[in-house]
């Protein structure tokens, strides 16, 4: 059995949306201190709507694929259904990840949940601070990373 399936390895080959939004409506990047993955997610918001979502990535190929994968889900998305993407729905999009790679996906959903965030305060946006409680913790965890 192949360690990635093949709609990781496409979407790591061949990945979706990658690039910047000039002009983006929120950003997001997160990264991960042990593996060295980092994301950044870029999204262009019109009508509470995301009809556009790109990224750069710096990290293995799991990590491109999740965040290939993620952008693929969110565009086109009311902003409050972007906000409910799970790492698990971006892995099993993916046709599943081995276990030492999840880290990946999570890193996916934290990179939109930032770019949401970020969104929401550029505007003034009312948001639930609950939902977006373990970025605040991460972004004080790693913030004096370089």
């Amino acid at each position: 059995m192949a360690l990635y399936s093949e709609t990781v390895m496409d979407h790591f080959r061949h990945p979706r949306n990658v690039g910047i939004i000039e002009n983006p409506d929120g950003v997001g990047e997160v990264g991960n201190p042990i593996c060295g993955d980092i994301m950044k997610i870029y999204l262009k918001i019109e009508n509470d709507v995301i009809v556009d979502a790109k990224f750069e990535t710096f990290g293995c190929g799991s990590a491109i694929a999740s965040s290939s994968m993620a952008t693929e889900l969110i565009k086109g998305r009311p902003v409050s259904e972007a906000m409910e993407l799970t790492n698990k729905a971006v892995a099993e999009a993916l046709g599943g990840l081995p276990a030492h790679k999840l880290h990946c996906s999570v890193l996916a959903e934290e990179g939109i949940r930032s770019a949401l965030l970020d969104y929401h305060k550029r505007y003034n946006l009312p948001y639930d601070e609950e939902k977006f409680a373990l970025l605040h913790h991460d972004e004080e965890d790693f913030s004096d990373e370089a």
